[in-house]
């Protein structure tokens, strides 16, 4: 902790802190432009034993809990990564993007999450954030990941 707070103001802070970085992260994210998101990047291309997306399922069982996580794009008028609406190539492109977006502002999140350490003191409570900003956003990151993957299948198909 750099910052020495009374308990209560550090309890606050969090209560309130969290949820306003996870929430003004995506909304910052969904009003980023779709160019900032290159599906072929070294950050979101597929990587040789994501294996089209199976590596999630195997490990992860992806397919059973994905439909459980919030959606918050949807929340600030952004692109919904529900279900697949159409299959178009088109369709299918832009929802790459979206997931590379939503990749994106989840790595955005555990770095603004981990920013609560400057007040929040060792080895509990900042043991406790390292460990939430983790749990928190892996989930989404597994599950943006295994739908980019079948998606650039898809897409393959399409074309």
């Amino acid at each position: 902790m750099w910052v020495e707070l009374p308990n209560l103001w550090i309890v606050v802070l969090n209560v309130i802190g969290v949820p306003v970085i996870h929430l003004g992260i995506s909304w910052v994210y969904t009003r980023m432009d779709r160019s900032r998101f290159d599906p072929d990047s070294l950050l979101f291309r597929e990587w040789a034993g994501e294996k089209g997306g199976e590596w999630y399922q195997i490990v992860f069982k992806v397919r059973i809990w994905k439909r459980f996580l919030p959606d918050a794009a949807v929340w600030f008028d952004g692109f919904s990564k529900r279900s697949l609406n159409r299959k178009t190539p088109e369709y299918v492109r832009a929802f790459i993007v979206e997931t590379c977006r939503g990749e994106a502002a989840h790595y955005a999140q555990i770095f603004g999450i981990l920013l609560t350490l400057i007040w929040n003191p060792w080895p509990v409570a900042a043991g406790f954030m390292i460990v939430y900003a983790f749990a928190s956003n892996l989930p989404c990151l597994i599950s943006l990941r295994f739908t980019r993957a079948r998606l650039r299948l898809l897409l393959s198909r399409l074309e």
